[in-house]
């Protein structure tokens, strides 16, 4: 009972804070439509989302709307096909790790070791 309290407590804390600032509940409704592409990967939508968004004249929305068109065919293939990179992310991510662990501590042949051990 008292986690729906607190949800339902944050949802009016939010929509008081949107009500005051126009630019960030128009910026949260970007966002959330463009997490909706992502979670549905319907990526055809995104042409129409990028005009929307670049409409808008909000500078920060705006760069990340020049950024998507700047390789918008990779982004629109990111939001609809099933693919993902997440596996390969989390390897490079645990050897990174691994690497700033043993920083100034051994050579590369202990680090080679460690890495393949570690799998």
């Amino acid at each position: 009972m008292d986690s729906l309290r607190l949800v339902s407590r944050s949802a009016l804390l939010l929509k008081a804070v949107l009500a005051r600032c126009p630019d960030l509940d128009t910026t949260t409704g970007h966002v959330q439509a463009f997490a909706e592409m992502m979670n549905a990967r319907t990526g055809h939508q995104l042409p129409d989302w990028l005009d929307k968004a670049q409409a808008t004249d909000l500078p920060e929305l705006v760069s990340f709307v020049n950024g998507v068109r700047s390789d918008q065919v990779a982004v629109t293939a990111g939001l609809s096909l099933p693919f993902s990179s997440g596996a390969v992310e989390g390897q490079v991510n645990r050897i990174k790790m691994l690497k700033r662990q043993m920083f100034g501590r051994a050579g590369f042949d202990l680090l080679r070791k460690r890495v393949l051990l570690a799998s």
